[in-house]
């Protein structure tokens, strides 16, 4: 079974062959562990990394342009973004619509072009889309992390915002339409690539509840998602969203947009609430801490939170995946625990 199909099985719930296992390194790990000894670890784990060849000479990873280390970035929308360690994501310290004065010029950019972060060649995106498929790859197409909510943040500010939609700000659904429009031209571009999934990733959560009311996210942010998302359902390809932080209140909004799999973190949802309210209703691709046990536990604990996940909320059905993000911080020792421990219970089924 390919790697496609395991995980197409996996998300429709048709007893993939094990559980699809995703280690993803931000690109400022390189300059923070010791290159080799990360190589080391990834050489080690064919499950994680299958036909990892050490690179020859000094490795560069590609960073972002709104990850680059002192270098203030202006994103298609006229956002400027600054960071202070290559590969982090910045943070928009300014932008041309703080103002609503500045929205009667405002021009959005052009999707044939941009994606809305960077310039995209769609031609280019079709043939990678069509290589992955060719080598038995998922193929897999995303937008932009922070497509619609965080981008209106990013365009005015977050109490801004919060106050525009409690005051029903007459501006605001102007607005709105306008990054929902252009998304919409991202959707279909993908679309017509033939993808296996589109990702629609954006972070809604705080460490304790959402970023904002669950019925401001009902009147302004849900049409949305229903309106980017339908293309995508119509045409038989894979919803996924992703989201950092505690989104228990608005999941059941979330899934009614017509989400296939859903990427929590898991710890701040809760394990068990996960088990309860999502496990077997949709497919999980399950965020694993990177707060708590990984970057200050022992291997142990580490190794017993990723097979209590898998046993609370893997099945031989499918509908579980699991991805972890490392950053700076976390002890090599727990590195290798955690690639251990995501190949020993991949084939672990409840």
């Amino acid at each position: 079974m390919t790697p496609r199909e395991n995980l197409l099985r996996a998300v429709r719930f048709e007893e993939p062959d094990h559980i699809p296992m995703q280690f993803v390194i931000n690109a400022s790990c390189w300059h923070h562990y010791d290159a080799s000894a990360l190589f080391d670890l990834m050489g080690a784990h064919p499950l994680l990394f299958p036909g990892f060849r050490r690179p020859d000479g000094e490795f560069r990873p590609d960073l972002l342009p709104n990850a680059r280390a002192g270098i203030p970035y202006v994103d298609p929308w006229g956002c400027v973004w600054t960071t202070t360690d290559d590969g982090i994501v910045g943070t928009v310290h300014d932008s041309p619509i703080r103002s609503w004065e500045n929205l009667a010029a405002f021009r959005p950019p052009d999707p044939a072009v941009t994606d809305g972060l960077g310039p995209i060649d769609w031609t280019r995106a079709g043939a990678e889309l069509a290589a992955a498929k060719r080598r038995g790859e998922p193929a897999i197409a995303s937008l932009p992390h922070g497509h619609t909510f965080l981008r209106l943040q990013d365009l005015r500010g977050y109490e801004g915002l919060l106050f525009d939609m409690t005051d029903g700000h007459p501006d605001l659904g102007r607005l709105i339409d306008m990054v929902a429009d252009f998304n919409l031209g991202c959707v279909r571009r993908w679309l017509d690539l033939g993808p296996d999934m589109l990702q629609y990733p954006e972070d809604l959560g705080m460490q304790a509840g959402p970023m904002l009311p669950p019925e401001l996210f009902r009147e302004y942010i849900k049409p949305v998602y229903r309106r980017l998302m339908g293309p995508a359902k119509e045409r038989g390809v894979l919803v996924h969203m992703h989201s950092d932080g505690d989104i228990r209140t608005l999941a059941d909004d979330i899934l009614e947009c017509g989400v296939d799999v859903i990427n929590p973190q898991d710890l701040v949802n809760g394990i068990d609430w996960l088990a309860k309210h999502l496990a077997g209703r949709v497919c999980i691709d399950l965020d694993i801490d990177r707060q708590k046990v990984t970057p200050f536990g022992t291997p142990r604990d580490i190794d017993d939170l990723i097979r209590e996940e898998v046993q609370k909320l893997g099945s031989r059905r499918g509908g579980l995946l699991m991805v972890y993000g490392l950053y700076p911080g976390v002890p090599l020792a727990n590195v290798a625990a955690i690639m251990d421990a995501m190949e020993r219970y991949s084939g672990l089924h409840s």
